[in-house]
């Protein structure tokens, strides 16, 4: 080479050692910090991708804490609960033992009063105690609000779950294809008046049990059927004055009702007599709501779909009566919890919690567990025994499907929900991994050639920088 004021060989090897000293920085860097990717220029798309995974794994954690929470709250709920339905079982056994009257004593009967009360108190107590943090989980602060209950046609609505869009409200239909129907048989006396010509024996069969009846001659309609209703508490079969006949009648709508009337001794052609074979059952009627077919028990009506899931008890006139449709609002309330990477509707679950106190365990028909205090209507000096069984029985049946929705919440949606969040986090986190962190081996080995070249090219440009000195020789 002749020219010295550009050493042309020097660029060269400038420009290749500045090459091969960035991939040696870049090895270093990826090799410390163990990411292929470290800024945006190291891979605009793959950081792109990464980034978008990342914030998925993100919410995944966040969905998984929340549904590991929400087992948490439902489980100090259902631990309660075991409390309740263990004190509802002692009120079910001092009911049936203060039956034994004559085996009792007043005072017996009265410390079994003392009994109720203190387990009635006891209900309430943990009603109002059993919370998480601040946040009363059985006082019915996590019940659903409803609004516009039309209640001539709608006794009782029971939201278990519903999905209700932000600052909205859900609208649930009621529509009635068929009624439902009692069960019914008529019989009629002998004679032109209605009365009985002769001494007549029936049997009386209902849900609730059998009674014989056994009827003077000259027993007239309205006297049979005061006959019977006294004793429907204990057959379930009522009957009222129809024309010339007396029609026996089940008390409760749908299959479960019964009337059989087994006529024993009807006197002769002049007696009692039947219009039909003396049998009869309840029809439960088809109910609409919401578009979907709910499951129908007399008066009662179910729907379980993705979106809302109720029991309505339904007034006869609605339940009764082909074609009557009836409509309200579920505005907000329930136990809601996001156990989804997606926030909204797509990613919640809810849960009802209604009150376990005495004055909500019970029905309006029969009554509620309130009444068996000491000195309302159904304590154990009023004499109804039965009606305390009853709404005793039905407070149990209530804390029991309460504690059944818990269980198959825990169970069938927040374990569910936690097993696949935690297999999509391990995939997410595999295919993150995949774009963006570092192969070692491969990295080492680029470690290895760069800086191999880096001190080679730092020869050459030593060798390129020696090589002008040359052209002094032509100078003599």
């Amino acid at each position: 080479m002749s020219r010295i004021n550009t050493n042309v060989q020097a660029l060269i090897a400038t420009r290749v050692f500045g090459k091969n000293n960035a991939e040696l920085s870049q090895s270093l860097n990826r090799l410390s910090t163990g990411l292929r990717i470290n800024s945006g220029r190291d891979d605009p798309a793959g950081l792109i991708a990464s980034e978008t995974l990342r914030a998925s794994k993100v919410a995944i954690t966040a969905a998984t804490d929340n549904a590991r929470r929400a087992d948490t709250i439902v489980a100090i709920a259902e631990g309660a609960l075991q409390e309740v339905n263990a004190l509802l079982l002692e009120l079910e056994d001092l009911i049936d033992r203060s039956a034994n009257e004559a085996g009792l004593t007043s005072t017996e009967v009265s410390a079994n009063q003392l009994q109720i009360d203190a387990i009635l108190q006891s209900i309430n107590r943990l009603s109002n105690s059993t919370t998480f943090g601040d946040t009363k989980l059985l006082a019915g602060g996590f019940d659903f609000a409803t609004s516009g209950v039309a209640t001539s046609a709608i006794a009782a609505v029971q939201v278990n779950s519903a999905k209700i869009p932000d600052n909205a409200s859900r609208t649930v239909n009621v529509q009635v294809v068929t009624g439902s129907e009692f069960a019914v048989v008529s019989a009629v006396g002998g004679n032109a008046t209605g009365e009985l010509s002769a001494t007549a024996t029936i049997q009386v069969t209902g849900n609730f049990g059998t009674e014989v009846f056994t009827f003077a001659s000259g027993t007239t309609q309205a006297q049979i059927a005061t006959a019977i209703n006294s004793s429907t508490q204990l057959t379930g079969v009522s009957a009222v004055v129809s024309g010339p006949a007396v029609a026996f009648t089940s008390t409760t709508f749908g299959s479960k009702g019964l009337v059989d009337i087994n006529v024993i001794n009807d006197g002769g052609a002049t007696g009692l007599t039947l219009t039909g074979n003396g049998e009869d059952s309840g029809v439960d009627g088809t109910i609409i709501i919401n578009g979907q077919q709910a499951t129908v028990d007399g008066l009662n009506a179910t729907v379980r779909s993705g979106s809302l899931s109720a029991d309505l008890t339904l007034n006869q006139g609605l339940a009764t009566l082909a074609g009557s449709t009836s409509s309200f609002a579920i505005t907000g309330g329930g136990a809601k919890f996001n156990i989804a990477p997606e926030v909204g509707l797509i990613g919640q679950e809810t849960i009802g919690l209604q009150s376990v106190s005495t004055g909500s365990l019970g029905d309006a028909a029969t009554g509620f567990l309130s009444t068996l205090q000491t000195g309302q209507t159904n304590d154990l000096n009023g004499g109804n025994l039965a009606t305390s069984q009853r709404i005793v029985r039905s407070a149990i049946d209530q804390v029991s499907s309460l504690r059944g929705r818990i269980g198959a919440f825990q169970r069938n949606t927040v374990s569910t929900a936690i097993n696949s969040l935690l297999v999509t986090f391990e995939n997410t986190a595999a295919a993150e991994s995949a774009i963006r962190d570092a192969d070692f081996a491969v990295e080492t080995s680029n470690l290895t050639r760069s800086q191999i070249l880096v001190n080679s090219a730092t020869s050459i440009l030593q060798l390129a920088n020696a090589q002008p000195q040359n052209v002094l020789a032509l100078l003599g």
